[in-house]
């Protein structure tokens, strides 16, 4: 397979990190290549203080950092991501998934709050004959208050959609891709003379929530705008160290459900339980009981989860409560599995009431679960000898899958069937990584609010690897 556009397009990325992007000088050109829509959203105007198309990739970062916005909230980012792809001379839609978004949250919560919507952003660049490839990123941070101490640590405090205030973070590095995003598409547009085909890229709000694809799905996403040939996304990696990167063939990340399970019991004193119907006893029961569905109704050779997060009842010592509440999450791989496992859940649930004389349970499955992502073989063999060509073979590797869940997957759930792949990109400052190998010291997770990427080098990677993935995709054809 040839490779020579990706590494040209690898070797020239170097500077755009402490430079000025190529839009400027490239806008004009690209709008010569780029057949335009249909219909295209008028893009939100910048804030003086917000980032350019000539900001560096750092800075860009570094204002991300400090700015972050919670899921359904992502206001100020989708409107740089947009900004920035109008300026490279993509044709830019935005707002993509707002109608969902508010409906659903109606349907959930009664209400709307201020500033929620579906802040998606889609860019299609059409450069001649080709396949399409479509590159993703998520913009949304978490309610986690930072605590990292950085002089570029974000101070930020928001409400969530449902009315929970929290301290905001990008705790995830969904900073990280917006930027290596950007950077991305800086150095296709720079380097478009030497791919053919249609990119589109888009910028997805609420990963975290796990209904951000979807809502961009059900707003026309594959049938208002080019259906690609192949789906692409990356994201940071909390144990991997800087300048490497890794990913799965086959299944990557998990189906993740959450399930609700409101037992019901007769309250009482608690002296005279013989007069109750001890909702915590009967939970207590389903809780042990839900571990069987992993240790005798799993298959050995396939993975699976069940976790009970959290467990509510009562509120004074001597009162037996009418009821307790369980929270899971449930994890699994093939879908199979998924179905026995919700399954197993309804039956033990009622099973455990019944023997003790209890009420039924009242059990809610969330039917906006994320499913799970399964990364093309073949696409996944193509992008790692790219990217191997374009960051050296000894810095990818091949990785098992993780139980996490990432909604990307949605963007191969639909009849299109669009092969895709996410793969990982190491965040840990590479000294960092190795005392932690060497010692005790444990490294912070993601969602932690003590993540801290190393931002510059893990930028760097990301937008080495993924152009490097995308123009051998094109050269595929």
């Amino acid at each position: 397979m040839k490779r020579t556009a990706a590494l040209l397009a690898a070797t020239a990325l170097i500077t755009t990190l402490s430079a000025c992007g190529p839009a400027a000088q490239n806008s004009a050109e690209a709008q010569s290549v780029s057949a335009p829509m249909s219909q295209q959203a008028s893009v939100t105007q910048a804030s003086a203080d917000m980032p350019t198309a000539d900001t560096s990739l750092n800075d860009l970062y570094l204002y991300l950092h400090q700015n972050p916005e919670l899921s359904f909230k992502e206001i100020k980012s989708s409107t740089i991501m947009a900004n920035e792809l109008e300026s490279l001379g993509f044709q830019v839609t935005t707002g993509l998934g707002d109608d969902w978004t508010k409906a659903k949250s109606m349907r959930d919560y009664g209400t709307v709050r201020e500033g929620v919507g579906g802040y998606g952003v889609v860019g299609v660049l059409k450069n001649g004959e080709g396949p399409t490839v479509l590159i993703r990123a998520d913009m949304d941070a978490l309610p986690v208050g930072e605590r990292t101490d950085l002089p570029y640590a974000s101070k930020a405090v928001d409400e969530t959609w449902t009315g929970v205030e929290n301290g905001v973070m990008h705790a995830c590095g969904h900073d990280i891709h917006m930027t290596s995003w950007v950077g991305t598409a800086r150095q296709l547009v720079a380097n478009k003379d030497k791919w053919s085909g249609t990119l589109v890229m888009i910028a997805q709000p609420a990963e975290e929530l796990g209904n951000g694809a979807k809502a961009m799905i059900e707003d026309g996403l594959f049938t208002r705008f080019p259906t690609p040939d192949y789906n692409l996304g990356l994201h940071v990696s909390a144990a991997m160290p800087a300048g490497k990167v890794g990913y799965s063939s086959g299944f990557a990340l998990a189906n993740v459900d959450s399930v609700d399970i409101t037992v019901k019991g007769v309250g009482g004193h608690g002296a005279y339980p013989h007069t109750t119907k001890d909702p915590i006893l009967v939970a207590s029961s389903i809780v042990m009981a839900l571990q069987t569905l992993v240790s005798r109704n799993t298959d050995p050779q396939k993975a699976a989860v069940v976790t009970v997060g959290s467990f509510q009842a009562g509120a004074k010592h001597n009162i037996i409560s009418d009821e307790a509440k369980l929270l899971l999450t449930v994890r699994s791989y093939d879908d199979d599995t998924r179905t026995m496992l919700i399954e197993g859940i309804k039956r033990i649930a009622n099973a455990q009431a019944q023997t003790y004389g209890a009420p039924a349970p009242e059990i809610f499955v969330e039917p906006d679960y994320t499913p799970s992502t399964y990364n093309d073989p073949e696409l996944s063999a193509t992008a790692a000898a790219a990217i191997a060509d374009a960051i050296g073979a000894d810095n990818i590797s091949q990785m098992p899958p993780v139980m996490g869940g990432e909604d990307f997957s949605q963007f191969g759930r639909t009849p299109e069937k669009i092969p895709g792949l996410i793969f990982w990109v190491g965040a840990v400052e590479p000294d960092l990584w190795q005392r932690a190998q060497d010692g005790p010291l444990g490294l912070p997770s993601l969602h932690s609010p003590f993540f801290a990427p190393d931002y510059e080098p893990t930028i760097e990677t990301g937008v080495k690897s993924m152009t490097a993935a995308a123009m051998t995709l094109f050269e595929k054809g």
